[in-house]
């Protein structure tokens, strides 16, 4: 028992989307005394980790505040790449490392992104529902469609942050036999500033990180810069995108459509404008969470706590 109670005390504050219950928390488990909160409303968190050495949080935001109720802190552990859900600032005046997951998730992104650019070009999902309701059945000729059916090859994609997912995503458009442009914030040889990638591709997808030079990083003027009957994909952040002139892109016709799996604010209220935005696929933020991502972050966060607790924490965001 007096063994016990020396383990370190690990909290997650939000398990449920990381683990609904088809995983195990075993390699946490393995390495100190673990709370698993499935959701944590801002009004517990300082309760919940007062006596935590780690607090792992996926959309759980811990500022100064809630961070200044936690005196026996170490470190916080992200699970997620994303990381602007952690005030990096204040952790680092506490000397607290702040550690992400930078790659569990690439492989299951990168194919949300063709889901949604698929449904886009083959309407796949809607012809399905509509062979459902029996108009095939009704329709006098061997096949019909109801919106133009539009082939990759040849169309050029634009990839905005070609870091890890950016580069899976190229590689697939490759494959398709698209061209391939690349924006990043620290350009390499080949690639485009943003407003070339934008102007010249039939297809954009943003991989960014959201930081204050990327919120609203794709706003009405970019939005204008942007190929008539172009398509925007977003499977990153939804605040790079500016919803209202989105929508009125949308709208008015310029854009040819938008697959988005994130949006400014999550869940969106039930009258988010662009819900029902002509044109528009939402899916509810999963593209990072295929059972097989899920496992590589929990054993990924695991490595993470483990090395911060042995002292030589790993895949810090917040450096001093």
């Amino acid at each position: 028992m007096v063994q016990s109670c020396l383990r370190p005390r690990l909290v997650v504050l939000d398990g449920h989307t990381t683990n609904p219950g088809d995983l195990s928390w075993g390699p946490l488990q393995a390495l100190g005394e673990l709370t698993v909160h499935q959701r944590t409303p801002r009004g517990l968190v300082a309760e919940r980790i007062a006596d935590a050495e780690v607090v792992l949080t996926n959309k759980t935001r811990l500022d100064a505040e809630l961070l200044s109720a936690a005196p026996r802190l170490r470190g916080i552990a992200v699970l997620a790449t994303g990381h602007d859900v952690v005030d990096g600032a204040a952790a680092r005046r506490r000397g607290l490392p702040v550690c992400n997951v930078p790659e569990y998730g690439t492989v299951s992104v990168a194919q949300a992104v063709f889901a949604l650019l698929l449904e886009l070009t083959n309407h796949t999902g809607s012809l399905a529902a509509a062979v459902r309701q029996g108009r095939w059945s009704a329709c006098p000729d061997f096949c019909f469609w109801e919106e133009p059916l539009l082939e990759l090859a040849g169309l050029t994609f634009g990839v905005v942050g070609h870091g890890r997912i950016g580069a899976a995503v190229a590689r697939i458009a490759r494959a398709f036999g698209m061209e391939v442009l690349s924006h990043r914030r620290h350009p390499q040889p080949g690639d485009v500033d943003l407003d070339t990638l934008l102007a010249g591709s039939d297809v954009v997808s943003l991989h960014c990180p959201l930081t204050p030079q990327t919120l609203a990083l794709i706003d009405a003027d970019r939005l204008a810069r942007m190929r008539p009957g172009a398509l925007l994909l977003n499977t990153s952040r939804g605040a790079l995108v500016e919803e209202n002139a989105l929508l009125e892109a949308l709208r008015s016709g310029h854009l040819g459509g938008a697959g988005l799996d994130v949006l400014g604010v999550e869940p969106p209220a039930v009258d988010h404008p662009l819900l029902h935005a002509p044109r528009c696929l939402i899916t509810p933020h999963v593209a990072w969470a295929s059972r097989a991502a899920r496992r590589r972050l929990i054993d990924a966060t695991a490595a993470n706590v483990a090395a911060l607790l042995a002292g030589s924490p790993i895949h810090v965001v917040n450096p001093g």
